[in-house]
């Protein structure tokens, strides 16, 4: 008699993700989870092998975020603990990630068992949906509620935790498929249709307006509404902000695309807020950015409507004048066929963004004539400036860090107005978690592989995250890295001295490190670039080159007029 073949509860996991349409996991591999690391060997899904676990979080965070199709973060249990803050910067842009942990054994759960922590608690504050396996026949089907919670509604990431001893015992291989769903491939997300009666009423209060503004956020990006939005602001010459942190929804260059829904980062929007009769935010949140909704930056005069594709997401935007639940893209499907244009308020828009650009123009052309005669380091806006000029409209920008961050915002929207095109950018999200840049260059160079890469890092961003540049060399995926180093936190050092008493800065100072020559000996290429008459030439060599390179620029310190707003606590700054 043939015996019934039977698999272990690892490659259960693997195959019911396998099912879903997972193309890709990240890892640090450890022995809680190699029955699962051989599930995916045998179902032939590709595995990164990183070396952190936050890094692997990151980068399955990141090619979340570009594919919109969900990665898997795969850690043991002290792994988990080194996960947790890919989970928070996952949350923050809704990223719908899968992060599974191998655990410490359910037979003797309490007990003090090798590396038990509850993983589930730590995980449930920071993800949509945490729960632990107990009994393996029902592996498939907490990966469909997984699946689904993740990818449904109000996107994010989740998380599912499997004992080692569930991961380890052996089950049929059609183990739970004897009750529905039958079928267990991902299915399409169901979306939310607009009530008739109150999308004509609220379209009728838009059409009515004299000064209406778009203020789109992530929830554009996860429904793949972001054409739509475009197609909608030219039709109806309507300007569109974006949220700040989010996913960049329009190319800067676009006609229609006005910059950053942040006062200080992009003070145009200030005028257009305050002076906007009505204020549609679609697909994002009144949180602090948005001061929630209140004065002084959205007037108390303004109409402010919020539309969402999720009950959840109203129910945090309770404070909104006008809420409707739509998914966004039948919202601005509806939005274009009003009827009415605001021409001579779009024009004004584009005049203000025009005068911000030449604005910072006449500074930094100030700015570096004095610093070239000088002998001075760079400034971080001329370099973020210079580094585009060198990428093509297939190219992905990466930046991170604290001023450097600020710095690339206001950069890319200067190159955009002037009609710099790139194949995307990306940067950290709603927590300005810093360490994130490398890993999402990885994952852009993974999806992209034709496209370069470059991440434009603050020293300080870095050393938080720049180990994961191994993931890079280890998989051949050549990436640019250009370190703005101004020797230390600079964005923390520059709050200090507003806010001690004597004046000074205190622990933020990072001594000289070669960051160059760590890329060498990893077997990449490196420089150290200490003029700008040395940048442009270094930054071809290294794209040139083949390998994983770092430029080193020694770049001056320069606060940023967000850290400015903020650390000098006149205005009511929008990350406040």
């Amino acid at each position: 008699m043939t015996q019934e073949k039977r698999i272990r509860g690892g490659a259960l996991l693997a195959r019911a993700l396998k099912e879903k349409g997972v193309d890709q996991v990240f890892t640090l591999a450890g022995g809680f989870c190699n029955p699962a690391l051989e599930g995916f060997m045998e179902c032939q899904i590709p595995v990164i092998n990183c070396p952190h676990e936050q890094v692997a979080g990151h980068l399955a965070d990141g090619y979340t975020r570009i594919s919109r199709k969900p990665a898997v973060c795969l850690v043991g249990p002290e792994g988990f603990a080194n996960a947790v803050p890919a989970m928070l910067e996952a949350g923050g842009e809704r990223s719908p990630v899968i992060f599974v942990t191998g655990s410490s054994t359910l037979k003797r759960q309490g007990a003090g068992g090798f590396k038990e922590i509850d993983d589930v608690a730590i995980a449930a504050p920071l993800v949509k949906y945490s729960v632990q396996i107990t009994d393996g026949e029902r592996i498939g089907e907490f990966i469909d509620r997984a699946w689904q919670a993740a990818t449904t509604g109000y996107p994010g990431p989740v998380h599912v935790s499997l004992p080692v001893d569930i991961m380890f015992s052996s089950f049929d291989v059609d183990a739970g498929r004897e009750e529905r769903p039958w079928k267990r491939h991902a299915r399409v997300a169901q979306r939310a249709w607009p009530d008739p009666a109150e999308l004509d009423r609220l379209l009728d209060v838009i059409s009515n307006a004299e000064r209406p503004i778009v203020i789109g956020g992530h929830g554009i990006w996860w429904s793949g509404s972001e054409k739509k939005l475009e197609i909608m602001a030219r039709t109806l010459r309507m300007p569109v902000f974006n949220v700040p942190y989010h996913t960049k929804l329009l190319s800067e260059a676009s006609e229609v695309y006005m910059g950053l829904a942040d006062f200080h980062q992009y003070h145009p929007s200030k005028s257009a807020i305050h002076e906007a009769d009505v204020a549609i935010m679609i697909g994002g949140r009144l949180d602090n950015q948005m001061n929630f909704g209140n004065p002084p930056f959205f007037p108390k005069e303004t109409t402010l409507i919020c539309v969402n594709g999720s009950a959840t997401e109203l129910e945090n935007n309770y404070a909104a004048d006008e809420v409707l639940l739509s998914d966004p893209g039948a919202f601005l499907d509806a939005l274009s066929g009003i009827g009415r244009t605001w021409e001579p308020w779009f024009n004004l828009q584009k005049e203000r963004r025009a005068a911000w650009v030449a604005e910072w123009e006449t500074h930094i052309a100030a700015e570096t004539t004095r610093d070239e005669a000088a002998g001075g380091n760079m400034h971080p806006l001329q370099l973020s400036l210079d580094v585009q000029t060198e990428m093509g409209n297939k190219d992905w920008l990466i930046f991170d860090g604290g001023n450097t961050h600020f710095w690339n915002e206001i950069a890319v929207n200067m190159a955009g107005w002037n009609g710099q095109k790139l194949g995307g950018i990306m940067h950290p999200g709603n927590y300005s978690l810093l360490g994130v840049g490398v890993s999402f260059g990885i994952a852009a160079k993974a999806l992209h592989p034709d496209s370069n890469v470059v991440v434009v890092s603050g020293d300080g961003a870095f050393l938080s995250g720049g180990l994961s540049i191994e993931a890079a060399f280890q998989e051949g995926l050549p990436i640019t890295v250009v370190i703005d180093n101004n020797g230390g936190l600079d964005c923390i050092s520059q709050q200090q001295e507003r806010l001690f008493s004597n004046g000074r800065h205190f622990a933020t100072d990072f001594r000289d490190i070669p960051f160059h020559t760590m890329f060498e000996g990893l077997g990449g290429h490196g420089e150290l670039v200490e003029t700008r008459a040395e940048l442009l030439p270094a930054l071809r060599r290294a794209m040139a080159s083949g390998k994983t390179a770092c430029l080193n620029v020694k770049c001056r310190g320069v606060i940023s007029p967000i850290v400015a707003a903020t650390s000098d606590k006149r205005d009511k700054a929008s990350i406040e």
